[in-house]
């Protein structure tokens, strides 16, 4: 950081110099020329990068927004929401409270560009309607720098289905959303969806390889398939990855527990977003998000405890700031 400070300074330096020849007698003017001009507190302005999070918000349950914000906030980065509905619990308990925030979403829009506030990272979740999906299109057109990173969870199902509420116009849409991201995120389910085509539940490394490119082929750089069974292995499971620059495939695998907690996709992309911003490779990023994982439900699963709430993360948060202990990422050939 700091060399790219001093890099930024400089060229502002050198667009400010006085010519030469002018102000010669000029002490004060001869003292500009050196070309130290710099706002007083320059070097303490803030450098926190912004990601800006379109996930819904539920009251009690840790998923979307309540896993992605103390996630990316323990990671060091400032989460902005952009909030898609508000929910007294998430959808899987047997009854909640439920506030669209559709029309809302444009204002919060409308001000942030009147603000000219800017997003080094857009990470979208849980859209829930076409509508949404045009609006978060939308925002992403308008306010993307070159160098700003998009990903996009595209969440529409599971177990060869789509959720509930989840309709043919949604995957339409969310087919024209992932074409602006850099990075997917789709389990099994929805990469077929995503593709057109019929769901598989076993499927060979070559199969899957293939439609890991022709996802990536479709715009995103990046394509990571969750929830992948692993053959033979009814106790593992794993996660693939294709990155195109480079054209290399990545497998993580790692034990299966046999216990249901949600939230737990929107825990893994969000350290998968949050490790990428930090510079660390696709292999890492893998490593980290499945070993946080794995931690959180094994820091879960010895109580007795509703699993509707999510894994416990406050027990395992602090160790996203730790190095990665055992690598596990394969390089698949």
């Amino acid at each position: 950081m700091a060399d790219n400070y001093t890099e930024q300074q400089y060229g502002r330096n050198q667009e400010e110099k006085v010519p030469l020849g002018k102000g010669q007698n000029d002490k004060n003017e001869k003292k500009e020329s050196t070309g130290i001009h710099r706002h007083p507190g320059s070097f303490l302005q803030n450098q926190t990068k912004k990601v800006v999070a379109v996930h819904d918000l539920s009251g009690v349950g840790r998923v979307s927004l309540m896993a992605v914000i103390p996630i990316l906030s323990s990671m060091g980065f400032q989460v902005c929401p952009l909030p898609t509905a508000v929910l007294s619990t998430h959808t899987q308990y047997p009854t909640y409270s439920f506030l669209d925030l559709t029309d809302e979403m444009r204002h919060i829009i409308e001000n942030w560009e009147k603000m000219e506030v800017r997003f080094d990272t857009f990470y979208t979740g849980y859209l829930g309607s076409p509508q949404q999906a045009q609006i978060v299109e939308e925002f992403i057109l308008k306010f993307r720098r070159e160098n700003d990173m998009v990903v996009v969870d595209p969440v529409l199902g599971d177990n060869g289905h789509l959720y509930k509420g989840i309709t043919e116009e949604m995957v339409t849409e969310m087919k024209k959303l992932i074409r602006l991201a850099d990075v997917i995120t789709p389990n099994l389910t929805e990469l077929f969806y995503l593709l057109d085509r019929p769901f598989q539940e076993r499927i060979t490394d070559a199969e899957l390889k293939k439609a890991l490119k022709a996802l990536s082929d479709q715009g995103p750089s990046i394509v990571i398939a969750t929830s992948v069974p692993v053959s033979g292995d009814p106790r593992s499971t794993s996660v693939y990855a294709y990155n195109r620059l480079g054209n290399r495939y990545w497998k993580v695998t790692c034990p299966y527990l046999p216990a249901h907690y949600p939230g737990t996709g929107d825990t893994f992309t969000s350290v998968i977003t949050g490790s990428l911003m930090q510079g660390d490779s696709l292999p890492i990023a893998l490593d980290r998000a499945t070993q946080f994982i794995l931690q959180g439900i094994r820091a879960t699963f010895g109580y007795e405890y509703n699993n509707l709430e999510g894994i416990m993360l406050e027990k395992v948060l602090h160790n996203l700031n730790m190095p990665i202990q055992v690598s596990s990422y394969e390089l698949v050939e």
